[in-house]
């Protein structure tokens, strides 16, 4: 089998027919991603190949540090041209890890390169082919949108953004993506560090338009800023959690915690717990209200390394996995809410795959009120979106409850070169299924496994949210 042809990762004839027949042209709905709306709404064209491929991009950036680059040549002051026959270098060095395999499923589907491997000899031929196209109307953030048939998009927004770049998008009348904002209120609930939590606190007060002196004036202030996102389309929060927080709720003790950090000073573990435990908690009942989903990304250890960070601040490439245990304060969490019965749709993801098979079986525990999958173990995240991560979350939800009702891939990315990522996924499904079949441990129903195809692969997500597709 040739590296990287029509077939793919395709490895029986069950699982090439599910592919190319049912997976191939299913559209793309991205639920969650982290691109720039600023960028979609302007709608320019790219400077060149390092502009659109490696800015921002942790994933090469962790590589190339581990294969010895300078960090002048990866988020330094070297030339674009420089950056990028670094990163050439490197690439050779990169077989066996699943960026080997997107390089070249991207340089292939935007760009028409396939047949030749990028590396040092190659470097200069492909810098320049894909330079030549990259001005050209269908390299811009819309029109590579289209091309991959993307009808949804949901980008990455603080609470106190105004959303101007989606408005700007949504006026649009020839745009053909819907792209809508996603609330994260992560910093109304990072509270251990008072001057930057007021800070945020500040900027969030003008935002809403409410003075923020209590906890609950807090509270009012996000359901406010909630309201406007849900005005504006948005149907999802999404929050980052290094274990779920589970402290008991109650109103004097939430009160007082707040006054105190509010007045500057250092909360201790539990009192900063129950402000994170109180924020997510309403939160959780504004998606209830509004019939928005809930996203909790767990277990991200992140900025590990101090010098780096307070060189070149978050998101570049030193955060890792967590091993600290979640089951007992997720399990608690949600049942507050259930409780309740406010319990929103919820996509629960855990980086570290040993927490697989307790989301798993923990959504069973709350699955009903006659929606489908209403608990969502999400698709491999991070660190895990590669070949073996996909498959085991993917076999491990089958085992624990219904993979027929998964709401499949996502991008998790900054970059407009990453769409071949839902290729990726689609085929590692296929396959998956096609391996079942030719092991006789599923029928070779082409009709019933298309039709569970196309549902992960699109479907599903279009019915969870409930967002009208343009």
């Amino acid at each position: 089998m040739a590296f990287m042809d029509e077939d793919f990762l395709l490895q029986s004839e069950t699982a090439r027919i599910l592919y190319h027949s049912y997976a191939k042209y299913m559209p793309i709905f991205d639920y969650h991603c982290h691109l720039s709306p600023k960028q979609v709404a302007e709608n320019k064209n790219f400077k060149n190949l390092t502009d659109i491929w490696l800015g921002g991009d942790h994933y090469k950036w962790r590589l190339m540090r581990a294969a010895g680059v300078e960090e002048r040549f990866i988020t330094g002051d070297a030339s674009d041209e420089e950056k990028f026959q670094a990163w050439a270098a490197v690439v050779p060095q990169t077989i066996g890890n699943p960026v080997f395999h997107w390089t070249h499923l991207e340089l292939k589907r935007y760009f028409g390169i396939e047949g030749i491997l990028l590396r040092p000899e190659t470097a200069k031929e492909i810098w320049d082919h894909a330079n030549a196209l990259l001005p050209k109307p269908e390299f811009k953030p819309k029109a590579i949108m289209e091309k991959f048939m993307v009808k949804v998009v949901c980008t990455t927004d603080d609470p106190a953004d105004d959303l101007q770049y989606h408005k700007l998008a949504a006026s649009d009348p020839t745009m053909k993506t819907k792209m809508l904002p996603a609330f994260r209120p992560d910093k109304a609930m990072n509270c251990d560090d008072p001057n930057v939590y007021n800070t945020y606190l500040d900027t969030l007060e003008k935002a809403a338009g409410i003075k923020i002196r209590t906890y609950t004036d807090l509270i009012d202030a996000l359901d406010k800023r909630h309201q406007y996102f849900h005005q504006l389309g948005c149907r999802l929060t999404d929050h980052a959690l290094l274990v779920p927080v589970a402290e008991p709720l109650e109103d004097k003790a939430l009160q007082a915690a707040f006054s105190k950090v509010r007045s500057g000073i250092a909360l201790s573990t539990e009192e900063a717990n129950q402000i994170r435990t109180g924020v997510l908690y309403e939160v959780a009942r504004m998606n209830a209200k509004r019939d928005w989903t809930m996203q909790l990304h767990i277990g991200a250890l992140r900025n590990n390394n101090s010098r780096m960070f307070k060189l070149l601040g978050p998101d570049t490439g030193f955060d890792s996995i967590s091993d600290l245990p979640i089951a007992r304060p997720l399990s608690k969490f949600l049942d507050m809410l259930d409780a309740r019965n406010e319990l929103p749709r919820t996509i629960l993801y855990s980086l570290n795959p040993n927490d697989n098979e307790v989301l798993a079986t923990m959504i069973g525990n709350f699955q009903g009120g006659g929606i489908p999958g209403k608990m969502q173990f999400g698709s491999a995240w991070w660190f895990n979106d590669q070949k073996d991560g996909m498959e085991q979350q993917m076999r491990i939800l089958a085992n624990m409850g219904l993979l027929s009702r998964f709401i499949g891939m996502l991008t998790d990315s900054r970059s407009f070169m990453s769409y071949p990522r839902h290729e990726y996924f689609r085929r590692i499904l296929c396959n998956l299924l096609g391996t079942w079949v030719e092991s006789g441990e599923a029928p070779k129903d082409l009709n019933l496994l298309g039709q569970m195809v196309q549902d992960i692969c699109f479907n599903n997500a279009k019915n969870y949210f409930g967002i009208p597709i343009c």
